[in-house]
């Protein structure tokens, strides 16, 4: 198989495309800039494009299959050369279907909890010996790569709901077609790309009839709007399985969890995290674990990166990152923290990154989500609403949106840095929540400096 990719580097395409080199394709590609760590990994591989930019001779008759990069506009000149020749070309997604047609499809969609959905149901089936295929939306610990393609019977795939390529604008989990589909859960996000709720919603039962028949849909039955969608859509020909957080207990900050019978103690915490976990016991069922076998593998599941990631700690402190940014995401870190950690203060620290997020329009969704929280702040930098090409936030819309009384509106990196220096963290849980970077304010060295300092 000869194979081309239009924006090599991109995220997940540059990991698609060493996945497909060791399967023993012939992989090219072309990007106009390539980061770390895409650079270094497709160099080790031999597939770095020697130029950086784009070449129409790049893409020749002959080829088997463009795969065609979020990155890459629609005038994209290889483009425009892959449709004169009237190549075969695929949007990642697409090609992951192609790739996958005789495996078992699992397909983790929804608006929170997909990637440590997938990461559990990953982890429990690497710990239970059972080959897999799959595609997840960040590293896990154990995996080198965030897709594998191989010749495995099972693939398990984080489905998400955004535009699939430039030229092709349904969302991508449209193309995975499921065997077992999991839904965790609906919350009205990316305003720029799905500018009604019901639009969004769409999405969704577009999604439920792409399962195949006689598949499965394991859904979270205590997402109101889910159910509802769910029992108005519902088909005679697949199996449903819904879910919620299952029996469990917490002492001293430990969480244990009953699966049909079966006791463990887990790792991660929070109502979301054992409703992710419900749903990744459901799918595994499915494929043919056993409670105990689930159980044992679970409990050694650490969580995914930036998912309640334990950043530094003391006897007295505690500091996590989560990328939280959506208002569901965000009450569900919060509310998690507090749940697990009732003894201790809670503070946190939210930035506000996307083009929903940053929204005025959009920040009456954010009503109670810090309200948890025993001291809050959010975060944005004028930066970010300068790249995005976005109008001034302003912070009195912030305050009214979140109507929280206390909160702290903070738009400079200096002002959150002395906002945070003069905090008491003694006997405190801290959360930072972003999917941004607080205008290069490093978290995790302040982190742990603080817990240095006091021990």
């Amino acid at each position: 198989m000869k194979i081309h990719f239009i924006s090599i580097g991109g995220s997940v395409m540059h990991q698609l495309a060493i996945a497909l080199k060791r399967k023993g394709y012939q992989i090219t590609g072309s990007d106009d800039e390539i980061f770390e760590p895409a650079k270094t990994a497709l160099e080790e591989e031999g597939i770095l494009p020697k130029e950086v930019g784009w070449d129409e001779k790049n893409i020749q008759p002959g080829l088997d299959a463009v795969i065609l990069g979020m990155h890459a506009k629609a005038d994209n000149p290889e483009l425009l050369k892959a449709k004169e020749l009237n190549l075969p070309i695929y949007s990642f997604p697409e090609y992951i279907f192609k790739e996958s047609k005789n495996k078992t499809r699992v397909v983790v969609g929804g608006s929170h909890g997909k990637t440590t959905t997938t990461a559990m149901i990953m982890h429990v089936l690497r710990q239970a010996g059972k080959d897999f295929d799959y595609l997840v939306g960040a590293r896990l610990q154990g995996f080198d790569q965030s897709v594998n393609i191989t010749d495995a019977p099972v693939i398990v795939c984080e489905g998400d709901e955004y535009p699939a390529s430039a030229i092709e604008k349904r969302p991508k989990f449209h193309f995975l077609y499921p065997n077992i589909a999991v839904l965790t859960g609906i919350a009205w996000d990316h305003i720029n790309v799905f500018p009604t709720f019901d639009f969004y919603l769409e999405q969704f039962v577009i999604f439920i009839n792409k399962i195949e028949t006689g598949g499965h849909l394991i859904y979270n039955e205590t997402d109101a709007t889910l159910k509802e969608l769910v029992e108005k859509n519902r088909r005679e020909d697949i199996h449903y399985h819904p879910y919620s957080v299952p029996q469990h207990s917490i002492k001293n900050g430990v969480t244990t969890v009953t699966i049909e019978g079966v006791e463990t103690s887990l790792k991660v915490f929070g109502a979301h995290n054992l409703l992710n976990l419900h749903a990744a016991w459901l799918v595994t069922k499915q494929l043919g674990l056993e409670a105990q076998t689930f159980a044992n593998a679970i409990s050694t599941f650490a969580g995914a990166a930036k998912r309640l990631e334990l950043m530094a700690k003391n006897d007295s402190t505690v500091f996590y990152r989560d990328f939280a940014h959506a208002p569901s995401k965000v009450k569900a870190t919060i509310e998690a923290a507090k749940a697990q950690f009732p003894e201790k203060k809670l503070i946190g620290i939210l930035e506000l990154h996307t083009f929903s997020s940053l929204n005025e329009a959009f920040m009456n969704e954010y009503e109670g989500a810090l309200d948890a929280a025993d001291e809050a702040a959010v975060f944005y930098s004028k930066h970010a609403l300068e790249l995005k090409r976005m109008p001034e936030l302003k912070k009195e819309a912030v305050k009214q949106g979140f109507a929280k009384e206390n909160l702290n509106v903070i738009n400079e990196r200096k002002d959150l840095e002395d906002w945070l220096n003069k905090r008491d963290f003694e006997n405190a849980v801290v959360l930072f929540m972003s999917s941004g970077a607080y205008d290069g304010f490093d978290a995790a060295a302040f982190s742990e400096k603080i817990t240095t300092a006091a021990e």
